[in-house]
């Protein structure tokens, strides 16, 4: 009787999603991070477009995967906004990135896991966002960590209930 062994972890743990929610849930969180706050400016402290980044990149454990995600759905979200394209561009493409390549060493679907790594992901693209706007960019920034802080806590908890949902999305294998 054949034995089937995964050669890597990626190729254990890999999931895969059907193509229109592939497509659809970027799609629909550039779109909702671009029409809520002009609507409720209160919302602007969510950052949908990097949750769904964060998710696919961890959930595919492929860095290349992640990177492109990253890329796509960054560049969609500057085509919405008022500033220069590439700013949320770089950021989400780092993000994807070290989020796939994380997802490849550790358990991903611990809900504390996952807790640390969207806050932690957060922080990080708060960060790169300052670095892009006030260094390459060289325009300047009102900025309170604090707020960056309070920013990462509110997307926990969103993020926790949009990886609930995209869970349920799955192709089980």
């Amino acid at each position: 009787m054949p034995v089937l062994m995964a050669s890597s972890r990626r190729e254990l743990d890999s999931q895969q999603f059907p193509w229109p929610i592939m497509l659809a849930a970027p799609l629909l969180a550039v779109f909702l991070q671009a029409y809520l706050p002009l609507r409720y400016p209160r919302l602007d402290v969510f950052d949908l477009p990097l949750l769904v980044v964060i998710y696919f990149s961890v959930s595919r454990r492929s860095p290349i995967a992640g990177t492109l995600t990253g890329a796509v759905v960054g560049l969609l979200q500057d085509g919405v906004t008022h500033q220069p394209v590439g700013i949320h561009g770089i950021a989400n493409t780092i993000i994807g990135f070290l989020a796939a390549s994380i997802g490849l060493r550790i358990d991903v679907d611990n809900p504390v896991t996952r807790i640390l790594m969207i806050f932690i992901f957060t922080l990080v693209d708060s960060f790169l966002y300052l670095v892009i706007v006030r260094h390459l960019i060289a325009e300047p920034l009102a900025w309170s960590w604090m707020h960056q802080i309070v920013r990462a806590a509110v997307n926990v908890a969103l993020g926790l209930v949009l990886f609930a949902a995209l869970d349920r999305t799955r192709l089980r294998g």
